[in-house]
């Protein structure tokens, strides 16, 4: 596949794109969770909670964020915003893999935080996204997101691309909520950031398909590896170069490409 012109190679992720972009991609997808909210707040929640425990089986991972909705019921926003015991043992006792009940607690307690002084999520990184990219705004945002009191293990849980990291769970809730192409998949929340600053949520699947398809020669899946399969999407569409995640998780997972 790598020996395809430019224009072929587009061509092609074009169609993948417009093959996985539909509703019918949301069921069994994360995405699916926030899809179960109509107000902002509990679907940026819901897609923040999602997306921050997105690693290994989809199936594992519906289940666990499920659970996670389960707890705070009808509205995670209301049930974060006057819960009176965030060590509560329905809290307390939640896991997936490394993620467990520490962590969970100070999310929620976090996220309050962010509602209560800092204007919300979409506030935060309206403010903090430079003139190019989101990038940057992720880094502040973990900083933020950490300044109360918090355990040192639950650090390693929210990403930071200035450490290199590719950050691959924050730009897909940043893809979920800022995208917008009217096919019903992504949420297209939040109006004040230009989907051309978004970066790939890249991981082992995207990753392993760009290099199949000789769009991505670095072998890491790291922040220098985002940033040159960004230069590359750009090139292909640059209002909206992360709709090719479609195209690339599509093949990688769906396709065993």
């Amino acid at each position: 596949m790598n020996s395809l012109s430019k224009t072929e190679l587009k061509e092609f992720l074009d169609y993948k794109v417009d093959e996985f972009n539909r509703p019918d991609f949301i069921e069994l997808d994360p995405i699916s969770i926030p899809h179960q909210f109509y107000l902002k707040e509990d679907i940026e929640i819901a897609a923040f909670l999602t997306a921050t425990i997105s690693w290994g089986n989809r199936k594992a991972i519906l289940g666990a964020a499920n659970q996670m909705i389960q707890i705070m019921g009808e509205s995670p926003y209301d049930f974060i915003m006057n819960c009176e015991d965030y060590k509560s043992p329905q809290i307390s006792n939640f896991y997936y893999r490394t993620f467990n009940g520490v962590d969970f607690c100070y999310f929620l307690e976090s996220i309050r935080n962010i509602y209560l002084n800092h204007g919300g999520l979409e506030r935060i990184f309206n403010t903090l996204t430079s003139k190019y990219s989101v990038q940057e705004s992720i880094t502040e945002f973990k900083h933020i997101f950490f300044e109360l009191p918090h355990p040192t293990r639950t650090l390693k849980h929210v990403s930071d691309p200035s450490t290199g990291s590719a950050a691959k769970r924050l730009n897909m809730m940043l893809r979920w909520l800022i995208r917008e192409d009217n096919k019903g998949v992504d949420f297209g929340l939040w109006k004040n950031i230009s989907p051309s600053k978004l970066s790939i949520p890249l991981d082992v699947h995207s990753g392993n398909t760009a290099r199949k398809l000789g769009m991505l020669a670095r072998k890491q899946n790291d922040a220098k590896a985002v940033v040159d399969l960004d230069s590359v999407l750009k090139e292909f569409d640059p209002i909206d170069p992360v709709k090719y995640d479609f195209a690339l998780f599509g093949l990688g997972v769906i396709e065993k490409f």
